[in-house]
């Protein structure tokens, strides 16, 4: 797959709430962080942390809100390896009907049709405002943030 077929098949498995299958997108091991985090970045560095990244927070989002990748942009890069993808999700509250948009940017490095490193840019604000979260944001906001660990 394509660097661009393998963001799709992410983000689109991601709103569907295929976390099962999404770790299988990425290499081993792998290098996927959020630098945007409010609580510090995590780097999520092997399979089996993708697995249980996918399997906590995906269910926790899938039942406060629906959505569905939107206003997709991948641009190529000079390196065939790398794409940087910029997109919403957009949405619906469950609680609510609610609408929202969450702009996001991934900068993926693709090599034989897996993810070898991703740096993922989520409007922590817009998502944790659509899920009815924001006090739980604006607690981690608060609390020191741990440097991400060396590479």
């Amino acid at each position: 797959m394509t660097p661009s077929e393998v963001f799709l098949r992410l983000v689109h498995g991601v709103a569907a709430g295929d976390y099962a299958s999404l770790p299988a997108l990425y290499a081993e091991p792998t290098d996927v962080r959020h630098p945007m985090a409010p609580g510090g970045d995590h780097p999520l560095l092997t399979r089996a942390a993708l697995r249980e990244h996918f399997g906590g927070t995906g269910p926790r989002v899938a039942s406060a809100i629906s959505f569905v990748p939107d206003n997709v942009r991948v641009h190529e890069t000079a390196d065939p390896e790398v794409i940087v993808a910029e997109f919403e999700y957009a949405g619906t509250r469950t609680a609510d009907g609610a609408t929202f948009r969450v702009p996001c940017i991934f900068v993926l490095r693709v090599r034989d049709g897996l993810i070898v490193e991703s740096r993922d840019y989520v409007d922590h604000v817009a998502m944790a405002r659509a899920r009815g979260r924001l006090d739980e944001l604006f607690a981690a906001a608060r609390e020191p943030r741990t440097p991400a660990a060396a590479s």
